[in-house]
């Protein structure tokens, strides 16, 4: 599919090689106002398991938008001086589910975005271990995975966490994260339908499956359980 550059592409590009480095999801960031980081990446970096289309639409519409609704949201709350990680957080304990909606989704993306930096990666022996140690294996892994994509009902994620010192996958309805249960995330898919419908239509488990096996990079995965 030809791509059209825009502003926002440009942007993208130009900022790549500090992105890559400045941008880790797990380190805490500014308070409010809440301001959308750039893709490590340009919009069709992801092809052709994403689309440039996908990118642009799911980056600059529903990931911009969850900064701006957060940003109206915040004004006037203890929310307003937090890192969005706090948000993400206390606004779970506090039932505060407009809040946590919007930061939610706002942190997921960053997280989401981050782990296609670099990839496709394989494994690093750190997770290869854990992975054999408590899925049996890679494969068993990924194919626990997809079948867990496969029960989110509607929209939402499935994560791969660390929960104490084993692996675990989980399912999250709508903004739902580990984070906000004060459990490790390592790797995270957007089952919402604008991250895949463009590309795979209604074919959520074929997005899933090619994801993980030729566009995640693991090695970084890998990092975020060894930190």
């Amino acid at each position: 599919m030809p791509v059209t550059m825009t502003r926002r592409t440009t942007l993208a590009l130009g900022a790549a090689a500090a992105a890559s480095t400045l941008f880790k999801p797990h380190v805490a960031r500014a308070a409010a106002p809440f301001e959308q980081p750039p893709l490590p990446y340009g919009e069709d970096a992801l092809a052709p398991q994403i689309s440039a289309r996908t990118v642009g639409l799911h980056y600059g519409k529903h990931h911009a938008g969850y900064y701006t609704k957060l940003n109206e949201l915040v004004p006037n709350t203890p929310y307003a001086d937090m890192t969005l990680e706090e948000v993400v957080k206390q606004s779970k304990d506090n039932n505060d589910n407009a809040i946590f909606n919007q930061a939610g989704q706002a942190w997921n993306h960053e997280f989401y975005w981050q782990q296609f930096a670099g990839g496709p990666k394989q494994p690093n022996a750190t997770l290869e271990e854990a992975a054999t140690r408590d899925f049996g294996g890679v494969t068993a892994m990924n194919e626990a995975i997809v079948k867990e994509a496969g029960n989110v009902f509607g929209t939402g994620w499935v994560w791969l966490l660390q929960d104490g010192d084993k692996l675990a996958v989980r399912g999250y309805q709508d903004a739902g994260n580990p984070l906000a249960e004060g459990l490790k995330p390592l790797m995270g898919i957007d089952v919402w339908e604008h991250a895949y419908y463009l590309d795979y239509e209604n074919r959520r488990a074929d997005h899933v499956k090619t994801l993980l096996a030729e566009r995640v990079n693991w090695a970084w995965v890998g990092e975020q359980l060894a930190s």
